[in-house]
């Protein structure tokens, strides 16, 4: 499962995407509870929303209840979970838009980071789900990626532990940006739900980058 992708900068956001300057700035690599933009349609218009990445954020959590990731749905029971299902059935589909995603190669014998992108280095989007939550001033947004089953991915498949399901985020190719934003109805938003752009994504080792305490990037 993903659990951290590095975010489309805002010009890209903004000139890519099509939608306004959400006001926010972001980190160049998002992790669970970091906020990120997602994109949603609202009134016939698409537009960019800062939300934490996990549908459930920590601090939203019931104090001694068990705690879950939920920075992942699986598409097969996004609609039974309760986690998931009311923002499934409400249709609070959105697009997180990234440049890359990371996931863990065991091609040599240990755990080893690896890039996922495009073969050109362009933006791209993932589908996922997203909920408000409400404040005491408005409200805060959170959202999860959604996967689906990746054993037959050229690339994917070779990701996780042996023996482990492959899974993949969906990539939404530009053209069903609107279908997919605008569907209400859970079965075709389902349909929605396929692995495409499989020939166009590459993957490469890439080491954790940390900032010390100077500003410089280290590679840990």
């Amino acid at each position: 499962m993903c659990i951290s992708y590095i975010p489309t900068t805002k010009a890209v956001l903004v000139e890519y995407f099509g939608v306004d300057d959400p006001g926010y700035d972001w980190k160049e690599e998002v992790w669970q509870d970091y906020q990120a933009p997602i994109l949603i349609q609202r009134d016939g218009r698409r537009q960019a929303l800062i939300a934490s990445y996990g549908l459930v954020p920590k601090r939203k959590e019931q104090p001694g209840s068990k705690h879950y990731t939920t920075m992942n749905a699986r598409a097969e029971t996004v609609g039974e979970k309760p986690t998931y299902r009311r923002a499934w059935q409400q249709g609070h589909l959105c697009l997180v838009p990234m440049t890359g995603f990371f996931e863990p190669c065991y091609e040599s014998g240990k755990a080893e980071r690896w890039q996922i992108s495009m073969a050109d280095n362009g933006p791209f989007a993932v589908a996922g789900i997203w909920r408000a939550w409400p404040e005491e001033q408005g409200y805060t947004f959170s959202f999860s990626q959604l996967t689906i089953n990746a054993d037959s991915h050229p690339l994917l498949r070779r990701m996780h532990k042996p023996g482990d399901e492959k899974r993949s985020l969906v990539i939404v190719p530009p053209e069903d940006y609107g279908t997919w934003l605008s569907c209400r109805d859970p079965e075709l938003a389902r349909t929605i739900l396929v692995q495409r752009c499989a020939e166009q994504l590459v993957g490469e080792p890439m080491p954790i980058l940390r900032r010390g305490g100077t500003g410089a990037v280290h590679a840990t």
